[in-house]
């Protein structure tokens, strides 16, 4: 019994495609390796990305912890400036007025002419 040539050509057209696909699965599972290699080489570059984002925030987070504190001084130092001004404004006040009316009693008992008392009193007024 012969193996007809119906037969051969079906074996060979079989041959074919086994071989046709051997090669596109070995496409297929070259092209899953190269697939696998992208996903680690993108996993592992966003971890030194997430690893560098951390370090970054951490460096700002401590950046701008430093400029807080510093700018927290700097408005202690003004507030106290302003504080100690005004302390210093009040007082002076004070005194210019606890001068005005010791200038009254001078003028009053005639130490002073009243041109000598009004010159005295201008400049202490332009003061306050």
């Amino acid at each position: 019994m012969g193996v007809s040539k119906k037969s051969k050509e079906m074996s060979k057209k079989g041959g074919y495609i086994d071989k046709f696909l051997r090669k596109a699965d070995k496409a297929i599972q070259e092209g899953i390796k190269k697939a696998d290699n992208v996903l680690d080489e993108a996993v592992e570059l966003g971890e030194i990305t997430a690893k560098q984002a951390a370090k970054t925030s951490k460096e700002l987070s401590e950046k701008a912890r430093k400029e807080s504190e510093i700018l927290k001084k700097k408005s202690l130092e003004k507030i106290n400036e302003g504080v100690l001004s005004a302390k210093k404004m009040t007082s002076d006040s004070e005194e210019d007025l606890k001068l005005l009316a010791k200038l009254g009693k001078l003028k009053k008992s005639g130490i002073l002419t009243e041109k000598e008392f009004q010159e005295k009193k201008k400049k202490i007024l332009s003061r306050i």
